[in-house]
């Protein structure tokens, strides 16, 4: 197996240890880039034999930058015909690699193969479950996917890899690159990663709900079309509904209302949907809530990204951790 596979993290602490650990022998090459972590991260990766790479930070940290420099470690010191990125919170499943370059073999046409991605304590929080729902998607074609992907290096050259300009949803941006330039993207029905979110407390929810709205405003705004759905339900009931509760407050009691029944239907919806997932009516009614208020970090994240790129000024990472 001539795979290389490139990890990234910052302060990972304990699970780029387990990390680390579970791709030990699993690729012929293992880079670890560091986005300039205060703990012990560093070492750990060099006490598992990996090649190193650590970030400049006078420059502005993104995953798609780390990638990159990743990217490149890997194929100056084991040029390779595929190349596996995982995050530093995630653990590879045993068998993943294999199988997925036997996919990419068997089908030139294919950039990206990604599988699935499991939370491993989805019970240990509210925010844990919610994580492990959002990463059960459908096998099949696929027109984007997250940063646990295996790439074709052929087409990762071709689109020169990852923008590091973009904070958030950067997966999402390098696959709709890929898919304009002809290639293929698939999602294969095998597990890949296991991933653990440590999501412990509601900040932490909050600051990753804003950075995906800053992504869904900037990777919208690069692809025309791309997040429309969802740019339009968080300006709907993030920004919109909220302008007209505060008008009905004060001066129309059925307006008031028509926003709460609307609020009402939302949420209900959201209960159906994850529903259908499989989980008991008692999560559902919980996750539901949340993705629900979701709205309204989402779109702080949205207007962040307007307010900075009306003021030409870059985008700015937005740590949750």
């Amino acid at each position: 197996m001539s795979i290389n596979l490139v990890l990234i993290g910052r302060n990972e602490g304990d699970r780029l240890v387990q990390a680390l650990a579970a791709a030990k022998g699993q690729a012929q090459c293992l880079v670890y880039v560091d986005s300039g972590s205060t703990d012990k991260s560093v070492s750990a990766a060099q006490a598992a034999g990996a090649i190193i790479v650590e970030l400049d930070m006078s420059q502005p940290f993104s995953a798609a930058r780390a990638r990159n420099a990743g990217y490149q470690a890997a194929q100056r010191h084991n040029p390779s015909t595929f190349v596996q990125f995982i995050d530093g919170d995630c653990q590879i499943v045993p068998g993943w690699l294999a199988a997925a370059e036997r996919k990419l073999r068997a089908d030139p046409t294919l950039a990206v193969v990604t599988g699935w991605r499991s939370e491993m304590y989805p019970d240990a929080s509210v925010y844990n479950a919610m994580c492990d729902v959002e990463w059960h998607r459908p096998a099949g074609p696929i027109v984007a996917c997250g940063g646990d992907m295996m790439v074709r290096a052929e087409a990762f050259d071709q689109v020169n890899g990852f923008d590091p300009t973009v904070i958030a949803a950067e997966d999402d941006e390098f696959c709709l690159r890929l898919a304009a330039s002809g290639w293929a993207l698939e999602r294969l029905p095998l597990q890949m990663t296991r991933h653990d979110a440590a999501m412990t407390n509601f900040g932490q929810w909050w600051r990753r709900a804003v950075r995906a709205g800053h992504g869904f405003a900037q990777v919208g705004d690069m692809h025309a079309g791309y997040f429309s759905t969802e740019r339009k339900r968080v300006l709907v009931f993030g920004l919109f509904l909220p302008v007209l509760a505060v008008i009905g407050a004060a001066f129309s009691a059925v307006l008031l209302g028509l926003v709460l029944l609307l609020y009402a239907l939302s949420y209900a919806r959201g209960v159906r949907g994850i529903r259908s997932e499989g989980l008991p009516w008692a999560n559902s009614l919980q996750q539901a809530w949340f993705l629900l208020i979701s709205k309204f970090p989402n779109v702080i994240g949205m207007a962040t990204y307007a307010l900075r790129k009306f003021r030409n000024r870059p985008p700015e990472i937005i740590e949750y951790q």
